[in-house]
């Protein structure tokens, strides 16, 4: 159903730093740069992108946004987690650990990248 993922940025180097960081911490790459300056990982058949505001106005994040990173493990979710930290990115929610829920069992982890978006790390546990 989904193409690709985009959050605007306003510093981009501060977003290449924390964004590679994070997918390197999870066996990714770091970004590629297009002719626009827009940062551009592709990982596991996903593609997420970093960009300044087409119309040069601040970026903003989406209240009620979350973006999820599917990972292959707890152990996963907790590096990533902590590269997001070590790169500027900041803790929210509950910490990094198990929710239970009606029918499957969640290991989550949240951060907010330096700019504000909402990012989770899900592994669905068996």
């Amino acid at each position: 159903m989904y193409s690709h993922m985009m959050v605007g940025s306003n510093d981009m180097d501060r977003s290449k730093k924390f964004y590679d960081n994070l997918f390197k911490s999870v066996g990714g790459r770091e970004a590629m740069v297009d002719p626009k300056g827009r940062l551009v990982y592709v990982h596991n058949d996903g593609i997420f992108m970093v960009t300044p505001p087409i119309d040069g106005a601040e970026a903003t994040c989406g209240n009620g946004m979350t973006i999820g990173f599917a990972m292959e493990s707890p152990d996963q979710a907790d590096a990533w987690h902590k590269a997001g930290l070590e790169a500027g990115g900041t803790a929210i929610e509950d910490p990094p650990g198990v929710r239970e829920n009606p029918g499957m069992n969640l290991y989550l982890a949240y951060l907010r990248d330096p700019d504000g978006n909402k990012l989770c790390a899900l592994h669905r546990m068996d």
